[in-house]
């Protein structure tokens, strides 16, 4: 069998993938496994990108399993929004999509089993009493008054639970396992508790739910799944998912195998710490384009390619670290500067009049929609003697490391001709309001000592929207604190109303642009015609044009 369709880069995992094709003849078949309790973010791609490659490139299988054992957090447009997600980055899952909830008759049944082995009971302690009796780090664990109960008691009990017959918060069932391991986790776990709340796909048929740790490894094992793949905070859980698996009637017996989860620079990757952002008002909704989610990072015109190559990029480790912000957006910058059309904007407009251009002048020029692909066709632009250009790109007084337009100096238009501003005039409160500038001829071989600036004609303007990103966070690792809330980037959303060519709104199918010297820009399809038109930044270019 031929494998390796691609190079991926999955570290320590190819040479466990290895080892099983070399001893197994059988199929790989992994899962991914939300809870759809939330919206994906860019960790969750790391996840899907691993899972679903792994089974791309070794002729296996990847199911989309939703870990659904909390019908309290648990919504269906959590389920809608990451199916779209994963599509959208361009995977398909294997067969039909799987719940949790499928097999909680076969889990119910293999509770029944455990407790027939004296290996679960159900315990009537409270949640603060079991977390009292569970002990710490330095400190063993007390046994629950209720664990040496009879077989025959845990059972009527179990079946109370299941029946409604007891109250939330009374009694859950747990195993039997060390109230005194060195691995807390170990220290006779909840397996089931009842939570009276109806359930997204069994509705009120069960009023008790298996925990996560209880479903989630006899999922897998119904499943087929052969390699169970998972970040590092789960390595202290491996030991319950094999003691589960060890102890119950079920042939298939998954492997489990930790890898370090994704951090990022600048952003909170976990759904507790992303909401409070929204409840907070710090950000709009799930999609907006600041959050590291998959939805706002559409919208802010990431694509699927770019974040499948930031997830190669950067690999498959045991080991924890913080990836730098720019990794992302060098994958991103990398696929637009591709597939971008080239054209120009202002966003802090001021007007210049050329003089000593008659006030009809007009002059159409031809040029490229990409300096690098003719595919992408020409277009025209008007130079007139009225055009605007940047606030940023004029100063009276320059210095020898301002390239641009100074009074009395000289730049060159891009594309276009070469001005000289003559005098400025102010407003009231001596704010410049236009520059008077004068057309000027430059022999070809001074050419490369005048800086370059971008314009746009008066004649062919429209006013756009523009929405500047930066980070959320002003501190690069904002996880390790413990309000968050305490280190927000004031500047993390700039909105500018400036000018574009008209001629973009006879085209509005093409999403991506770079406005030269300014960045990379995509059309918000939500907001755009011919009379409004939205731009969300997505990346600076390289050189960060500060606005």
């Amino acid at each position: 069998m031929k494998y390796h369709k691609k190079k991926i880069n999955i570290g320590f995992i190819d040479k466990i993938i290895q080892k099983f094709l070399h001893n197994h003849n059988s199929p790989i078949h992994t899962r991914f496994p939300p809870e759809p309790n939330g919206y994906l973010h860019i960790g969750h791609a790391k996840s899907i990108f691993l899972n679903f490659e792994i089974a791309k490139n070794y002729n296996g299988k990847c199911n989309l399993r939703f870990d659904d054992t909390n019908p309290i957090k648990e919504n269906i447009k959590y389920i809608h929004s990451i199916k779209r997600d994963i599509q959208w980055l361009g995977y398909q899952w294997y067969k039909e999509t799987k719940y949790a909830s499928q097999y909680f008759q076969k889990m119910y049944e293999y509770a029944i089993e455990l407790i027939k082995k004296k290996l679960a009971y159900v315990d009537q302690l409270n949640q603060l009493e079991i977390r009292k009796y569970r002990g710490t780090l330095e400190k063993g664990g007390i046994n629950s008054p209720y664990r040496n109960q009879t077989i025959e008691k845990n059972l009527i009990l179990f079946q109370d639970m299941k029946e409604g017959k007891i109250k939330e918060g009374q009694a859950c069932l747990r195993a039997k396992i060390n109230m005194n391991s060195a691995c807390i986790i170990m220290r006779d776990p909840v397996l089931y508790r009842i939570k009276f709340k109806k359930h997204h796909q069994t509705k009120n048929k069960w009023c008790i739910y298996p925990t996560y740790d209880f479903a989630h490894c006899i999922s897998d094992a119904i499943e087929g799944i052969t390699h169970s793949l998972c970040t590092l905070e789960f390595q202290d859980n491996k030991k319950l998912y094999n003691w589960i698996l060890d102890n119950i009637n079920i042939k298939h017996h998954p492997t489990q195998h930790e890898y370090s989860r994704l951090n990022l620079e600048y952003s909170v990757l976990s759904k507790r710490k992303l909401q409070i952002l929204i409840d907070n008002n710090i950000v709009k909704d799930w999609n907006d384009p600041r959050m590291p989610t998959l939805s706002g990072l559409r919208k802010r015109g990431y694509t699927p390619t770019a974040i499948k190559n930031f997830c190669n990029k950067i690999g498959i480790t045991k080991q924890n670290n913080l990836i730098e912000m720019q990794i992302l957006e060098s994958c991103i910058r990398k696929e637009l500067n591709q597939i971008a059309y080239r054209t120009m904007a202002i966003l802090n407009p001021i007007k210049v009049i050329i003089y000593n251009l008659p006030k009809n002048y007009e002059q159409k020029i031809n040029i490229l929609n990409h300096p690098k692909n003719l595919q992408f066709g020409k277009r025209k632009i008007h130079f007139t003697n009225e055009i605007y250009i940047e606030k940023s790109d004029f100063q009276e007084k320059g210095n020898n490391k301002y390239k641009r337009l100074v009074l009395g100096g000289t730049v060159k238009l891009k594309y276009s001709c070469f001005i000289t501003a003559q005098y400025i005039q102010k407003d009231k409160n001596q704010n410049i309001k236009k520059i008077f500038c004068t057309y000027q001829i430059i022999n070809k071989i001074n050419y490369k000592k005048y800086g370059i600036i971008h314009w746009i004609s008066k004649k062919n303007t429209m006013q756009a929207e523009f929405r500047l990103y930066n980070h959320i966070f002003n501190i690069k690792n904002p996880d390790i604190k413990k309000n968050i809330l305490s280190y927000i980037n004031q500047q993390s959303k700039i909105i500018k109303y400036g000018l574009i060519h008209k001629s973009i709104t006879k085209n509005l199918m093409i999403k991506f642009y770079q406005f030269e010297r300014i960045g990379y820009f995509c059309i918000d399809k939500n907001f755009c015609s011919n009379k409004k038109i939205i731009f969300h930044r997505t990346v600076t270019l390289k050189e960060n044009w500060n606005t």
